[in-house]
């Protein structure tokens, strides 16, 4: 159920993203800033449904919410066949706000299964699927629009859609046990604690950079190393590739020493940001690529065991999730625009050199409220 929901919303979700710029700058004609905006509307709406609504709900209407949302999203993303300049504002908004509450109840169900050790699995086949629906959906949708139009490819891609609702109806929450505590103190708690930042933190540190390769990373081959289209596509692929292959293999092996996990990725991280800064051919890029895809592959799963391993309260995870999981839509939102003025004005190759200093920087702020929470780095 975890592999197959998370597979269909992810493959879904990832070709409404990319396609909706396509359809803005080439049906509607709309301009770059509108373009941008009509981007950022799917981030937002899930920001907002994931921080101000799922973060609030008791675990029945959690459940009901939950499927609800489901459903909302296999009914507005065929319907993207029908858009219009108009309607693709609304049609983003709905299927962001779906996506905000649907996510972070993937996680948190994936983080409740069986003992920690079992826990700790799942959440890793959660974030490998993520990362295989990375490499097959845009493989997809390449074959189909080879013949078809932007906006028919929508109704293919609705197959994944309807599958949502399907699993989603299997998925039900275990009872919360949060005490007598209210909503508001147990999240103003949450916010606060150690846990929860040094997981923000840890993700954050590569999350930026990953905004930095989503955004430019094509352009930055094309622009430099006079790479085609077709192959600075197929260089997101290799890049995930790497990363699928990462998740593998914590699915089928979950590290008992998350600091290690955390070590080797800020290494790996700043040696793939500092080699993609230098390179002098596409080859010598190519290889950062390859090396950049293994902390996006590990620095996630890490994050969501650390949470797992802090929270152990079935509420509390669930508001944690939802927290962690607005905050980073909320980044995913705000970080092409900053790297974009980053670019414009100290270029391509500095910019790649400053995310260098950014993830130390991160780095040591997670060490510090690592420090300050005692968690068992081996499972008992």
């Amino acid at each position: 159920m975890i592999f197959s929901i998370t597979f269909a919303i992810r493959a879904s979700n990832n070709m409404l993203i990319t396609t909706v710029p396509l359809i803005a700058k080439y049906y509607f004609h709309f301009s770059v800033f509108l373009v941008g905006l009509v981007s950022s509307i799917t981030s937002i709406f899930s920001f907002l449904s994931s921080i101000f609504i799922n973060s609030k709900l008791s675990v029945t209407s959690r459940n009901k919410m939950m499927k609800i949302s489901s459903i909302l999203y296999a009914i507005t993303f065929p319907l993207f066949y029908l858009v219009n300049p108009l309607l693709v504002w609304l049609f983003t908004a709905i299927a962001g706000f779906s996506m905000g509450i649907i996510f972070p109840n993937i996680i948190t169900f994936a983080g409740s299964i069986g003992d920690q050790r079992s826990k700790e699995r799942m959440i890793s086949l959660y974030t490998t699927s993520l990362s295989l629906s990375l490499i097959v959906g845009p493989g997809i949708e390449s074959l189909i629009l080879s013949r078809f139009s932007l906006t028919q490819a929508f109704l293919f891609f609705s197959a994944f859609s309807l599958l949502v609702p399907i699993v989603s109806f299997q998925i039900n929450f275990d009872n919360e046990r949060s005490g007598n505590k209210s909503k508001n103190l147990v999240t103003k708690n949450i916010l606060k604690s150690p846990a929860f930042l040094t997981s923000l933190f840890n993700n954050m540190m590569y999350d930026i950079p990953f905004g930095m390769i989503e955004t430019f990373g094509g352009i930055y081959a094309i622009s430099l190393f006079h790479a085609s289209y077709s192959l600075s596509t197929l260089l997101f692929t290799l890049y995930f590739l790497t990363s699928f292959i990462s998740r593998g293999l914590f699915t089928f092996r979950p590290a008992n020493n998350i600091l290690r996990i955390i070590f080797l990725n800020v290494g790996i991280t700043i040696i793939g940001l500092f080699l993609a800064s230098i390179a002098y051919n596409i080859y010598m890029y190519i290889f950062s690529l390859l090396i950049l895809g293994i902390p996006h592959g590990l620095t996630y799963p890490s994050s969501l065991i650390l949470l797992s391993r802090n929270f152990k309260d079935e509420g509390e995870r669930s508001i944690a999730n939802s927290y962690f999981s607005g905050i980073l839509i909320g980044l995913a939102g705000v970080i092409p625009i900053i790297m974009g003025y980053s670019v414009e004005e100290i270029g391509l190759r500095y910019s790649f050199s400053m995310l260098a200093i950014v993830s130390i920087i991160l780095f040591f702020l997670m060490l510090r409220e690592y420090k300050k929470i005692k968690i068992s780095i081996k499972e008992n």
